[in-house]
């Protein structure tokens, strides 16, 4: 079984866009899999549209925290749940693309314990987030000789 763990916090517009392209790319992947999105005390409508969602899909949980502990916390409480061989976690706010997520799937399969992906189109401020990520994967990839795009992603499997 596949496991997908969404740490939400208030992603409203974009909840009903990534569970309808998470399914259908599930439905391709044709493997059993379960979605948790972890709720990180949301304070818009995130958490109503879940609820409803959990409603008409059993594969789906919704797991509420009782105050923003963070992403961190959020992805942590996921994992803890997750009843999947494979976990595989994103972000959702649809930076990262479930399209990806059959790519990732034959990387494990393939033999690899973990597969990342990585932000090519980041959405974020340039100066305070891009730039300071740029130079912190360039140091990370050169203390630890592993050249990877995007250290700080959570889309990984």
């Amino acid at each position: 079984m596949i496991s997908i763990v969404i740490p939400i916090h208030n992603e409203e517009p974009s909840i009903l866009r990534l569970y309808d392209k998470l399914t259908s790319v599930m439905a391709r992947v044709a493997k059993p899999y379960e979605i948790l999105f972890i709720d990180d005390a949301s304070t818009d409508r995130s958490f109503d549209l879940l609820a409803n969602l959990v409603e008409t899909d059993g594969r789906l949980k919704v797991i509420r925290l009782r105050r923003n502990f963070g992403q961190t916390a959020a992805l942590s409480a996921g994992f803890d749940e997750a009843q999947g061989t494979v976990i595989i976690s994103l972000d959702g706010d649809l930076q990262h693309d479930p399209e990806d997520i059959p790519a990732l799937l034959a990387k494990i399969e393939e033999g690899f314990d973990i597969a990342s992906g990585w932000r090519k189109h980041r959405v974020d401020n340039a100066i305070s987030r891009k730039i300071p990520s740029r130079i912190a994967n360039w140091l990370m990839a050169k203390a630890s000789g592993i050249e990877l795009h995007d250290f700080g992603t959570t889309f990984k499997a």
